[in-house]
């Protein structure tokens, strides 16, 4: 998963949450909320890891082939960094993950793309929308988890690369824009409800979102207003891949 942006999200809190990552993990709740927060991110990473090494077996030419398999490489680089992470927490990486297992192989199998050009497009728009929704989180964290979150979160080239063959396809055959842009909004709905549902039925991503006592969160307007700038940077992303969102 990667920040494959034509331009970024995510408010950032105020008070002096990033001077000091150590002290919030005397709280155990906050503990358990970030492993289960960077088990879901991981076991993104790792599903990100699968399909780009899937779809480079398809790729149409060599070089796409060898630009995929890269990309497939750094997304297993990211997994890695965020397991050992996961282990620095005490936390078991594979518990951590084990409850986004079903959901996320789910999602992935209702929006399993026809053709290459497909697969192109789910990664940037759908793993977009997923590096949104932590993006948007991620800024209230404390700051070592904020930092490894988005450096998890950096391009790793996907994004000019899928925004370059989607342009090419269309200018040679300008009669697939209406199929890839129908494909892009099935893609945000079904990314959007996923990352609700994540929100409202995990409890420790709860305890993230609305804050404590000691930590600055989100109330109901703020909740709306992310989701608002995560379909916002989704029209952004179809206009850079050439298609009406």
């Amino acid at each position: 998963m990667t920040d494959d942006e034509p331009g970024q999200v995510g408010a950032e809190p105020s008070g002096d949450l990033h001077e000091s990552s150590s002290w919030v993990f005397a709280d155990p709740a906050y503990r358990v909320a970030v492993i289960d927060l960077l088990g879901g991110l991981a076991y993104s990473e790792l599903s990100a890891f699968e399909r780009l090494t899937y779809d480079a077996t398809s790729a149409p030419t060599l070089e796409d082939k060898v630009a995929l398999a890269a990309m497939a490489v750094r997304e297993f680089g990211h997994f890695e960094r965020l397991r050992d992470r996961l282990v620095e927490l005490d936390g078991d990486p594979f518990a951590a993950m084990e409850p986004f297992h079903a959901p996320v192989d789910a999602f992935h199998e209702h929006t399993a793309p026809s053709d290459w050009l497909e697969s192109l497009i789910k990664a940037y728009v759908g793993d977009g929308l997923a590096a949104d929704f932590y993006r948007e989180i991620a800024a209230y964290l404390d700051g070592a988890t904020r930092d490894l979150i988005l450096t998890t979160l950096d391009n790793t080239g996907q994004s000019e690369f899928v925004v370059d063959r989607v342009r090419r396809a269309i200018e040679a055959d300008p009669r697939i824009a209406g199929r890839l842009a129908l494909w892009g909004r099935r893609l945000m709905g079904e990314a959007l409800s996923q990352a609700q549902r994540v929100a409202a039925e995990r409890d420790a991503l709860t305890t993230l979102l609305v804050g404590g006592v000691d930590r600055p969160g989100m109330d109901l307007a703020a909740i709306a207003s992310m989701f608002g700038r995560l379909t916002e940077t989704h029209m952004a992303r179809m206009s850079a891949l050439g298609l009406q969102a």
